[in-house]
């Protein structure tokens, strides 16, 4: 009987799927990776980089405790500050809206909306997008809630505007 996990093998089983050992005086030298995007001007980059989201739960935490927030109808905008150079989104979605299909639908328009709008908003907030049950909207009056949101709720927290 051959095989390689019959007695008579040079190798154990351990040994064969294990990676080689690597010397200590050898580092495992990375990059430094920025952190954050720099701002690019409306007419460049439109990507939706992983930094621009929000996930970790006290982030929401701290924006649902500022009570900050705009009512667009379909959809409430909660605020807060997040001393970036930037601004973020995290988006919540009951199962109250509809089953996993409408649910990623509506996420992915959301998404979109901000991808479209970001160069245009204010920076240095945390956006969290939550949800109601409504009629679908098309993408241009997401794009528009999440625009005068955006604002109305920075000349709030920052004190500036009317």
């Amino acid at each position: 009987m051959h095989g390689p996990f019959t007695k008579g093998t040079a190798q154990t089983r351990a040994e064969q799927y294990s990676p080689a050992p690597r010397s200590r005086k050898e580092p495992r030298i990375c990059p430094p990776l920025p952190r954050y995007p720099p701002p690019v001007p409306p007419s460049g980059n439109q990507r939706f980089p992983a930094v621009l989201h929000v996930k970790r739960g006290e982030d929401f935490d701290r924006a649902y405790a500022q009570r900050r927030r705009q009512d667009c109808g379909g959809i409430i905008v909660y605020a807060a500050r997040n001393e970036l150079p930037i601004t973020r989104i995290g988006l919540s979605v009951s199962r109250k809206v509809g089953n996993a299909v409408a649910r990623n639908r509506l996420k992915r328009l959301l998404r979109e909306a901000f991808r479209a709008v970001q160069h245009g908003l204010p920076t240095g907030l945390d956006l969290i997008v939550v949800a109601r049950r409504h009629n679908e909207w098309d993408a241009e009056r997401y794009r528009t809630a999440l625009e005068q949101s955006a604002r109305a709720l920075h000349a709030l927290i920052h004190g500036t505007g009317s």
